[in-house]
């Protein structure tokens, strides 16, 4: 099966109009977000559930003017025409924001709303991304980028630009004789034996080459260590004294 950038969602509305969910472009994405933060995690204060249900309602009419801006003009536009299984579906498929119903059929935030990647909107930082981006010279400003890219097609073409890069770089370096692929196979074999080390001193130290890392099972196998490798007779054991 193909891979895709992003999956989509096809909903039927109240009225039998039917939809495809997907990710909002930037343009849109931006203001949901703006609605989010502003009224959920700026001040870090506990919400009652029928606030919350405001603020989703809010970011789902913002989702709608990239869907149906000519059907949805006002809130209650909205209320009348997406049922409350819809409203999951266009914030999940269309700004990236998971909801689960609590006990009362309220939409309620997951604790952590992480795309594939372990990223949250939290750790995105929109500008950064844009600019660099930008820099391949497709758009005439940045409005026109915001209005065509949505989020995982932004990371997508700048995970492809960076992989260019790095390509460029690795040949570069070869022609002078370096292997950068060398130095990350290095970098990542230390990281494991750093991680081996601890395990094995039981988290005191991290230097494979401490004694500490050697003991058990891992001295037993190199030859010595502390508690096992170190075989030794007691010459005072009567058994092995000689008259």
């Amino acid at each position: 099966m193909a891979k895709r950038i992003y999956q989509t969602k096809t909903i039927h509305l109240v009225d039998g109009t039917v939809i495809e969910l997907k990710p909002l472009k930037l343009k849109y994405l931006h203001k949901v977000m703006d609605i989010f933060y502003s009224h959920l995690n700026k001040e870090k204060t506990k919400m009652t559930e029928m606030e919350s249900l405001d603020v989703f309602i809010l970011c789902a009419f913002e989702s709608m003017q990239q869907f149906l801006p000519d059907k949805i003009k006002t809130i209650e536009d909205l209320e009348d025409h997406l049922t409350m299984d819809d409203l999951y579906d266009v914030l999940e498929y269309g700004a990236g924001l998971k909801l689960r119903k609590d006990d009362d059929g309220n939409p309620v935030m997951e604790k952590s709303n992480k795309d594939d990647s372990g990223s949250g909107w939290e750790d995105l930082d929109l500008v950064e991304l844009e600019s660099e981006v930008f820099t391949i010279g497709v758009w005439k400003d940045f409005e026109e980028l915001e209005a065509n890219l949505s989020m995982p097609e932004l990371l997508s073409i700048l995970s492809s630009k960076r992989e260019l890069e790095y390509n460029e770089k690795k040949f570069l370096a070869a022609l002078q004789g370096v292997d950068l692929d060398k130095g990350n196979k290095d970098s990542a074999q230390n990281k494991w034996e750093e991680m081996k080390a601890r395990v094995f001193s039981k988290g005191q130290t991290s230097d494979p080459n401490d004694i500490l890392s050697l003991q058990g099972v891992n001295a037993q196998k190199v030859g010595f260590g502390i508690g096992m490798g170190l075989d030794y007779e007691d010459a005072r054991d009567p058994k092995l004294m000689k008259n």
